[in-house]
């Protein structure tokens, strides 16, 4: 295997070290996690100068928006990031974990250029998760529109969420956390802790599980769910999956469902930070889900994507799962029945907090949860 050719202008003596490290790595075959496999791809930095990055969105134009937590959103076009942010955000409130977050493009973007966006917002003496849309039209964002509005607000800066997704009928799913306050999970007068569904207007689904219940919020899909950073559509079946940080381990894989009470935090696979037990104590009960996959010790899981493409011909339907804590890309392999069969972590000799993750013509790019932050696109190694 040839090393991957290095730009020192983009490159710096760190990151290039580290580059061959993995490259050699790649070659030798990574041993961690719960089975190994000799993997054949080299690691590129197309640029180390973000401040915390957050999401990646692929323009048509072959751009990428990324998000800053700090509240920027950036532009990478024609190999370089171009230097001054995209204008007309609104007010983001940057405390704690909240700040810019996710952006997901309306499935009808090449027509429409709606942009959304979640982000932390200063709203009746808190803070909350908000989801709004723009119009992101030369290189700038238009029309601003605020769609949800998780309620109530409160004051601390963790566990806001937040991710987008839109399914195939056009319906626009959002991540919310429990905000630090874990018995709010379970409450169905409160958006924390739960996944909520809309039309891409905002408006809410005459069929969502709990519309014409008075004591429910109408825009909740599922709950239950402590701090979901990680959400993608499975390519084959179109069934939504989520990741969630636990506490002291208990992070989660699970399929999103309508109506479906998550368990947290009743039950879960981890203890407190404390090194008490959470909740209940116990890992099951009648009438909450178990994970599809957990990890313990926790990674502190962030981004998630399904690989489709030809550069990895034997990673096709793989999940690549971030990992903040651990500092690693994990790529899960599922059997039929949704059955983890393999795992392999990549990265690791990167050495950085992985907070995203996303697929595009086959390859893989991931952000880097740094100041500076780096964006990388992980591509098949050259051959001799």
């Amino acid at each position: 295997m040839l090393l991957p050719l290095l730009r020192p202008a983009q490159l710096p003596l760190r990151t290039a070290l580290l580059l061959f490290l993995l490259t050699v790595g790649a070659c030798a075959g990574e041993t961690s996690g719960p089975s190994a496999a000799s993997e054949d791809y080299r690691v590129v930095s197309m640029t180390s100068d973000l401040a915390h990055p957050w999401a990646i969105a692929f323009l048509p134009d072959d751009s990428i928006l990324i998000s800053e937590r700090p509240g920027r959103l950036r532009i990478f076009r024609d190999e370089a990031l171009q230097p001054d942010p995209v204008p007309g955000l609104p007010a983001i409130t940057a405390t704690g974990q909240g700040g810019l977050l996710d952006l997901a493009l309306h499935p009808d973007f090449e027509q429409n250029r709606w942009l959304y966006y979640t982000y932390a917002a200063s709203v009746d003496n808190g803070v909350t998760t908000r989801l709004a849309r723009a119009r992101f039209v030369d290189d700038r964002l238009h029309d601003v529109e605020v769609l949800f509005t998780a309620q109530p607000a409160s004051r601390g800066g963790r566990h806001f969420g937040s991710r987008i997704v839109f399914d195939r009928d056009g319906y626009v799913f959002v991540s919310v956390g429990d905000r630090g306050d874990m018995p709010r999970a379970q409450r169905l007068d409160d958006h924390a802790g739960t996944i909520v569904r809309l039309h891409d207007d905002g408006r809410v689904p005459e069929d969502n599980p709990f519309v014409g219940r008075g004591d429910v919020l109408p825009e909740i899909f599922a709950y239950g769910v402590r701090n979901p950073q990680g959400m993608a559509l499975h390519p084959q079946t179109g069934a939504l999956w989520e990741h969630e940080h636990g506490p002291r381990g208990g992070d989660e894989i699970n399929i999103i469902e309508a109506g479906l009470n998550y368990g947290w935090p009743v039950i879960s696979h981890g203890i407190d930070y404390s090194g008490a037990p959470i909740g209940d104590g116990i890992r099951e009960k009648e009438g909450m889900e178990q994970p599809l996959y957990d990890w313990t010790p926790s990674i502190a899981p962030s981004g998630m994507a399904f690989y489709r493409g030809d550069a990895f011909p034997d990673w096709e339907g793989d999940l690549l799962v971030g990992a903040l804590a651990h500092r690693h890309l994990a790529r899960l392999s599922f059997d039929a029945d949704n059955e983890v069969v393999s795992e392999v972590r990549m990265l690791e000799a990167w050495g950085s907090r992985i907070r995203d993750v996303r697929v595009r013509d086959g390859l893989i790019y991931v952000l880097t949860d740094h100041d500076p932050g780096e964006l990388l696109r992980i591509e098949p190694a050259t051959k001799p």
